[in-house]
């Protein structure tokens, strides 16, 4: 075998980029990426990713949007304003034609004049645009063929592997022939190919069908390179499908061999075959004819963990293929440190392959605007949005720690940042397969949060999730930290040498506060003022939390952050306190008014009083003219926590979209437990509505999700 040269490549490891662009359709439904994640509309994402420091972007023209009327009328005015845009802020288009899509109403893959139409609108593509030098025709060719023609996910739902490896050729056939039609008008033109080269793992009893998957895993880049011959172990496969050997050989020929192979390596792209079904509970089976078998990811199984990583693939690829390479998805739908955290390992096992002469030379930021419902792969319409590098839900796109962790690693290959001190959860016990082992994570190391308020539902809500988050933490009650005794604070700030702070302590007994005043000032407006001043003077951030009792309920609306105060009792004044006190200390702490909070693992709050109540066959009254928006908990935690990473300040809306009465909420949680509503009755009252909106971005789901959510998961209540 040829050695490895251990020289590092010249060039430093740059940061490209990717916007996630999929349109697929899913059954009668179309699904459109750009749409969905607001890009569509959006021309000022294209100045912030070039801030970013981006130096290339894998940027959508695709067939059936350009062809939006029909194949014979090209529309290119969206595409002219972006790409003009681009090309200003000296960022490098690398364009691509078709992503997971079948092009226009009317043109299937498996059509046979499929690749010389297609290869025709590659032609227009390069005369409109003859300045950009880099292609992806098709993203993916094989896992397009996989999803659509194997698995039955995406139309046309075909279930056949030789319809798949039909389409694949076709696929390949396509990309040779439009590489020709865009080389006619620019000769130096480049390939950019990109699959997801996951490797398959497997039991004993499994490696047959571990060695089908990871021979047909190559077989994309196999056809691209002109290595598929009569000797490939997929040969006969494809022959047997149906595709002519002639059409084969034609490939051999290289007219589809890449100048720069993108591998889209994602956390889960490594699988693990496991034919003892009965050590995976809650895992659905599926069959190949021989055996009964479960495929799950391989970052769960301990003793594979020497043998997985971007690295190792990287590698595979380079000892194949000896072609330049990039990292062309890093990706990863889960909360921000662990984004972080899979960008960080990325980067660095990416130059660790560099370091033994694999010549990679950039990593791409994929989805930089987020991605809707790829979860269920598009399948179904939840609106469930994973962020990446910008959070677009909001009137404009704000960059995220993975943005800014993305320009330090571009600028000086390291980033550092206490939420990455932490094991991401491929690497904690708690998350892998071990059945019947019943562990329990330990203690979390690394720099830790502050967090005060043990005593209170919110307090307890973050010190589980930062420990299900893998965010080293410290949680005090107030006879370790009062949060009134300013030298208290510093005692407790020199010992913990936290990070950052998260005030959830506070005086919440509404009605007691008109006749404590003095002790709710205290504890809500003082206690915040203090802790605010200590962080500022330690530089460090501070986050506490208002509530929608600053206002009154009598704006005729739901109220958004710029909104004046105007608190109605005496909690609601010494939560508006609170805030300008604070705010003027530290205009770069972070204040979240929220509203209504309920949870699944306390008693205290409305729903599961509400329910106790009406198991105990007791009336419930609540009124029909008071109006709130409640918050999930656990929603309210995890976006504090992601905008605290984020480095957000100043003041948030957090609160689950939807508006409702204490009276309709009662009912609500009653008829999603089946039981009868007639105990609930109005409690009447005058009418007052203290909903919270948002000028700054709904970042908290449809309140009708999270009250499906509480039934599922409030275990303290419901059992």
């Amino acid at each position: 075998m040829q050695r490895l040269s251990m020289a590092r490549p010249i060039s430093p490891l740059e940061l490209w980029g990717g916007v996630e662009c999929s349109v697929v359709r899913v059954h009668d439904q179309h699904r459109d990426q750009l749409v969905e994640t607001g890009h569509q509309t959006r021309l000022s994402d294209i100045d912030a990713l070039a801030d970013l420091g981006i130096r290339a972007v894998r940027y959508p023209i695709l067939w059936e949007k350009v062809a939006a009327a029909g194949a014979g009328t090209l529309d290119f005015a969206w595409h002219d304003e972006r790409l003009r845009r681009l090309r200003d802020r000296g960022v490098e288009v690398i364009a691509g034609l078709l992503h997971h899509g079948t092009g226009p109403e009317g043109v299937e893959l498996t059509d046979p004049d499929f690749p010389e139409k297609f290869a025709a609108f590659a032609g227009e593509v390069a005369r409109r645009y003859p300045w950009i030098t880099r292609w992806t025709p098709v993203n993916e060719p094989f896992t397009t063929a996989r999803f659509s023609y194997l698995y039955g996910i995406w139309h046309p739902h075909r279930t056949s592997f030789d319809e798949a490896l039909r389409v694949l050729v076709a696929e390949i056939e396509a990309t040779a022939l439009a590489m020709a039609a865009i080389r006619a008008i620019n000769p130096a033109a480049l390939l950019v190919a990109t699959e997801d080269l996951g490797k398959t793992f497997s039991t004993a009893e499994l490696a047959y069908q571990a060695a089908h998957e990871n021979h047909r895993r190559w077989l994309t880049f196999d056809l691209m390179t002109g290595r598929v011959g009569p000797k490939h172990p997929f040969y006969n496969w494809l022959v047997k499908a149906g595709v002519a050997p002639e059409r084969l050989a034609a490939l051999r020929e290289g007219g589809a061999r890449p100048d720069l192979l993108a591998i889209d390596h994602y956390l889960t792209s490594e699988r693990y075959l496991d034919h003892r079904i009965e050590k995976y509970p809650g895992v659905e089976p599926g069959d190949n004819g021989r055996h009964r078998y479960v495929d799950v990811e391989a970052v769960r199984v301990p003793h594979l963990r020497s043998r997985l990583g971007p690295k190792r693939r990287l590698m595979e690829a380079w000892r194949r293929y000896r072609l330049p390479m990039v990292v062309g998805e890093v990706h990863h739908g889960c909360s921000r440190e662990e984004q972080t955290r899979w960008l960080a390992q990325v980067w660095r096992e990416t130059e660790e392959a560099r370091a033994e002469g694999a010549d990679v030379r950039a990593i791409t930021l994929w989805a930089l605007f987020g991605a809707v419902d790829w979860r269920s792969l598009m399948t179904r319409r939840e609106g469930n949005y994973d962020t990446g590098a910008f959070e677009t839900r909001g009137p404009e796109a704000r960059p995220t720690l993975v943005a800014k962790a993305a320009a330090t690693l571009a600028e000086t290959g390291h980033f550092d940042h206490p939420a990455l001190d932490g094991a991401p959860w491929w690497r904690r016990p708690g998350r892998v397969y071990r059945p019947g082992a019943g562990l329990r994570e330990g203690p979390i190391a690394g720099r830790p949060l502050l967090v005060t308020g043990r005593g209170g539902t919110l307090g307890q809500a973050f010190a589980r999730l930062c420990h299900h988050r893998g965010l080293a933490h410290v949680l005090t009650d107030r006879r370790r930290l009062d949060i009134t005794d300013a030298t208290q604070i510093e005692q407790v700030l020199d010992a913990v040498a936290p990070w950052a702070l998260i005030n959830t302590a506070g005086f919440v007994r509404v009605p007691e506060a008109e006749q404590q005043p003095e002790d709710c000032f205290r504890i809500n407006a003082t206690g915040p003022e203090l802790l605010a001043a200590a962080c500022r003077r330690r530089g460090i951030p501070f986050v506490t939390f208002s509530s929608d009792l600053v206002f009154d309920g009598q704006l005729g609306r739901a109220y958004v952050e710029p909104d004046p105060t105007s608190p109605a009792t005496v909690y609601g004044h010494s939560k508006a306190a609170a805030e300008e006190r604070v705010l003027a200390l530290d205009p770069e702490a972070l204040i979240v008014r929220t509203s209504a909070f309920f949870g699944p693992w306390d008693r205290a709050n409305f729903l599961a009083t509400t329910l106790a109540s009406l198991h105990r066959g007791e009336e419930v009254a609540a009124s029909d003219n008071a109006f709130v928006t409640p918050t999930y908990v656990p929603d309210l935690v995890h976006a504090t926590l992601d905008l605290l990473l984020d480095g957000e300040h100043g003041l948030w809306h957090l609160a689950n979209a939807g508006s409702i009465s204490w009276h309709g909420l009662a009912r609500e949680i009653a008829d999603r437990r089946g039981i009868a509503a007639r105990r609930i009755v109005d409690s009447g009252g005058p009418r007052t509505d203290t909903s919270l909106a948002t000028s700054r971005g709904q970042i908290l789901r449809p309140l009708d999700h999270a009250l499906d959510d509480y039934v599922r998961f409030a275990e303290a209540v419901l059992g």
